[in-house]
């Protein structure tokens, strides 16, 4: 069993002269819970707060979404931000690595209404004794006060805050636990409310009606940044207006049910079939509307007829005409997907206004195949539909298309809308490091195809309120040009509960009172602020001048317009500065067919199965492994080979510590190919340093497990027998120097990534953490060698065993006859070495050197295997 981490029972330290008990037989398992439980104890990753900001490293960590489920991707990346962590800390830096929950917003509500059973209603009264159903039906939820459903998010994203917390230290996340956030606490909400009244004070956050992309189902608002693009079937319906001499006008739509808010027919400037008809009115079908024909540039006169009919609003194109030709809105479709039931005042008396009371009430999907029934019936579309495949917009959690409504909502500049900011920020960008640099791309493509500002409002629940109370009038309306705000120093203010100054309860909807503003914010518009949050904004001055601007900003590439772009923004905005120095973008985990991976798809890795099945070791190694930006294909059979590392990393350990003193006084050293293989280790520090400083981890990995592997296959075969005083005492503390030395440097080398079996060598001969110690430096191999001879001896190794191998014969078969042929200096390198190389392979001969060919060739006579008994 592996030795606990206190056992009180080891021997002396190095510096008392000893060497640490090594245990009979290491083992990888319970080396998690020992050692997060230790680093817990002795607060090893705690950040202690030094005399100046270039002493410390700051990290801004991403905080997961709590109420949803994490995937193999979520480990990759966030192991991806701890390798940079470790490799900091062991530079010497403070590294100020805090962890946070996004616990607001839409999934968390989504996962409360399934889990309990509830829904909220905001109309409904608060019951201060509230108890869930016993058997929840997500079918049949149970309305709940706004108040009871706030607190059930709180109460389950708790639950689910400590299993994600459980996970992340068994994967050795060296996070520092004491600075954890979530993004509903008390404390968000007031730095979210304070930046949002700051950007109110100047001007960068307004209130306006206008189209709103709208989510039927979850009843929100959805920003810009939250569409997704999806293929969905369609059909193109061919159907007249008619001009006044009753000429038809043959348009193609593929919402013939928004004929009722058709405010326009726009065509190309330029398009010679219709030039004839600009300026003029036609008549819609079905409803008979006056509809004036107008041009426009965006008209493309290539796409089905070359005229369009504009509705308020079918789709982003109707808005920018809508908002440029100055249309009437004519508005049909209401927030919650289906046609108003008021006809509106635009549709005269008549067959057109029955046709709508018949439409009223209707889903957009039923309302669309009436109307199509009545322009078959009516003659107005005389031939079928022609299916399509179109491509619409979707919230990204939604499942069915948004509509386009016009409602009253927050907004926050972002150079959608101002051509100035959005250079500004797009210089924010240039200034910004990029790993890899052309991630940067995608942050210039999103900022330069914006076409409006930041939408901040949601119409939900369970996230951060804004800060606003309106006056009512003598008739109950809201004077929405005069917001009634608080002062900072009252905040958070919830003003659905608290009320402004100057009224008292009573007064809240009453006419001559007051009302608070029924949204919340976008969950981005608080996780937009972590940065300001994690440093002490405005709470902690000395704090926000360590750690602010942050050094790092690890996410994935998929949130760059989301997550990465709204903190540019913010810090833009409040603290005229980029929130951090470097964003290191991870690229997405697929599956072995290169599939991204999702719950749909049935194709997703649960963590704590892979994490218990080959230990966090082999998984972060794994990890490791997945290039900064680029996809990675997961295989799960990858993981044993991190795991067999892992463990070779026990046993080499074992071996070299188990009969050696530790002593690491390099001027014993004098053999060649001890001198030639730290040498080699000095080019290997080289080189994972430089990967490290590019923030190029897979590299840094790369030239160290090979150096390892290289150093147990090769070197320690080698010069095994020579360790235990074969060629005397002097060749003896030769190799031994070179074993510890070596293992201290590797230890610390492998330590970002495999920091459990590390630390649990660390602990067999080294007092305190690993993670604590320095980082290897070239100035610690103070000696000079071949590097090549190690090449060299490889390749004899190889031979060698190849031609026992051949011979199926023991390794332990005596060589009788040898004759060495290859390039002169390989031949010169490996007599170098020569006692070594017959000993490891029983060479009991003087070989025969021919300097000839490429590589390393043997011709050997073997000793006749031994007669049986």
């Amino acid at each position: 069993m592996t030795v606990p981490a206190d056992d009180a029972a080891r021997t002396p330290s190095p510096a008392a002269g000893g060497v640490r008990q090594v245990p009979d037989k290491p083992v990888l398992e319970g080396l998690e819970a020992t050692w997060a439980k230790r680093w817990q104890d002795d607060q090893t990753y705690a950040f202690v707060r030094p005399e100046s900001r270039a002493q410390v490293f700051s990290i801004d960590t991403p905080p997961p979404t709590v109420s949803g489920s994490l995937h193999v991707g979520h480990v990759f990346s966030y192991t991806h931000t701890d390798l940079i962590a470790r490799y900091q800390r062991m530079q010497g830096k403070h590294v100020f690595y805090p962890m946070g929950w996004d616990d607001n917003g839409l999934p968390t509500e989504r996962r409360v209404q399934n889990y309990y059973g509830v829904r909220c209603d905001p109309s409904l009264p608060y019951e201060a004794d509230f108890t869930p159903p016993a058997k929840p039906d997500p079918k049949r939820q149970v309305p709940i006060s706004r108040r009871n459903f706030v607190e059930l998010c709180h109460e389950l994203t708790q639950v689910d805050e400590q299993a994600f917390e459980a996970m992340w230290r068994q994967l050795g996340l060296s996070v520092d636990w004491s600075q954890l956030y979530t993004t509903i606490s008390d404390e968000s909400q007031a730095v979210a409310q304070k930046a949002f009244l700051r950007n109110l004070s100047r001007g960068e956050a307004y209130l306006s009606q206008a189209p709103t992309l709208w989510d039927v189902t979850f009843q929100t608002a959805v920003a810009q940044a939250e569409l997704e693009a999806r293929d969905y079937p369609g059909a193109y319906h061919r159907i007249s207006f008619h001009q006044a001499d009753g000429t038809p006008v043959w348009i193609e739509t593929t919402r013939p049910e928004l004929l009722p808010a058709c405010a326009a027919l726009i065509a190309h400037p330029d398009d010679e079939r219709y030039q004839g008809l600009f300026g003029s009115t036609v008549t819609s079908p079905l409803f008979g509307v006056k509809i004036p024909v107008l041009a426009h540039p965006a008209a493309e006169m290539d796409k089905g007829a070359g005229i369009a009919m504009c509705c308020t609003f079918g789709d982003l194109t109707d808005v920018q005409w809508w908002r440029e030709l100055q249309l009437p809105t004519r508005t049909v479709i209401g927030r919650d997907g289906r046609v108003l039931r008021e006809k509106p005042e635009w549709i005269p008396d008549g067959p057109g206004a029955e046709l709508y009371a018949e439409l009223a009430g209707k889903t957009v999907f039923s309302a669309r195949e009436l109307t199509v029934q009545a322009l078959r019936e009516s003659g107005e579309m005389p031939e079928d539909p022609k299916p399509t495949q179109r491509k619409a917009n979707f919230f990204e959690k939604g499942d069915k298309p948004l509509e386009i409504v016009s409602t009253r909502q927050w907004y926050i500049s972002n150079g959608g809308r101002d051509a100035d900011l959005r250079q500004q920020l797009l210089r924010r960008g240039e200034e910004l490091a990029w790993v890899p640099d052309f991630m940067k791309h995608r942050y210039t493509n999103w900022v330069e195809g914006l076409n409006g500002d930041w939408l901040v409002s949601r119409q939900r629940f369970f996230g951060v309120p804004f800060p606003v109370w309106y006056a009512l009038d003598a008739d109950g309306e809201p004077n929405y040009d005069q917001p009634i705000l608080p002062a900072e120093d009252a905040l958070p203010v919830d003003p659905s509960v608290d009320v402004p100054p100057g009224y008292d309860e009573s007064q809240r909807q009453q006419p001559g009172g007051f009302m608070g503003d029924p949204d919340v914010m976008d969950t981005w518009a608080t996780s937009s602020l972590s940065p300001q949050l994690v440093t002490g904004w405005e709470r902690d001055p000395e704090l926000f001048a360590l750690t602010f601007p942050m050094d790092l900003a690890p996410q994935a590439h998929d949130i760059i317009r989301t997550w990465l772009f709204s903190r540019v923004v913010r810090a833009h905005l409040e603290n005229d500065a980029l929130p951090w120095q470097r964003a290191a973008i991870s690229g997405f985990v697929m599956d072995p067919d290169r599939k991204k991976m999702s719950k749909s798809k049935g194709n997703v890795v649960v963590p704590t199965d892979i994490l218990d099945q080959y230990g966090a070791d082999a998984v972060r190694w794994r990890a490791a492994r997945a290039r900064p930006g680029l996809d990675s294909p997961f295989d799960e059979k990858e993981m044993k080979v991190g795991r067999r590392l892992a463990m070779k990393v026990l046993n080499a350990s074992k071996f070299v510590l188990a009969d050696r003193a530790g002593d690491r006084d390099l001027s014993k050293v004098t053999e060649p190919i001890d001198l030639a293989q730290l040498e080699a280790l000095k080019q290997v520090v080289e080189q994972a340093t430089a990967a490290f400083e590019a923030y190029d981890y897979s590299t840094a990995l790369d030239v160290a497990e090979a150096y390892f592997w290289s150093f147990c296959d090769d070197y320690l075969e080698v010069v095994k027998e020579r360790s235990y005083g074969a060629q005397g005492e002097d060749a003896a503390a030769s190799a031994n120097v070179t074993l510890t030395t070596v293992l201290h440097i590797v230890l610390r080398l492998l330590a970002p990534f495999m920091p459990f079996v590390t630390e649990e060598v660390w602990s067999w001969w080294q007092d305190g953490s690993i993670h604590q110690s320095s980082w290897p430096s070239t100035e610690e191999i103070i000696t000079s060698g071949d590097a090549e001879v190690i090449a060299a001896v490889a390749d004899f190794l190889i031979a060698i065993r190849g031609v026992k191998s051949t011979a199926k014969v023991s390794m332990k078969t005596e060589v009788t006859e040898l004759t060495v042929r290859g390039p002169q200096p390989t031949l010169d390198r490996l007599q170098l070495a020569l006692a070594d190389l017959k000993a490891v392979g029983r060479i009991v001969t003087e070989p025969a050197w021919q300097a000839e060919g490429e590589g390393v060739q043997l011709d050997a006579e073997l000793a006749p295997p031994t007669p049986k008994a």
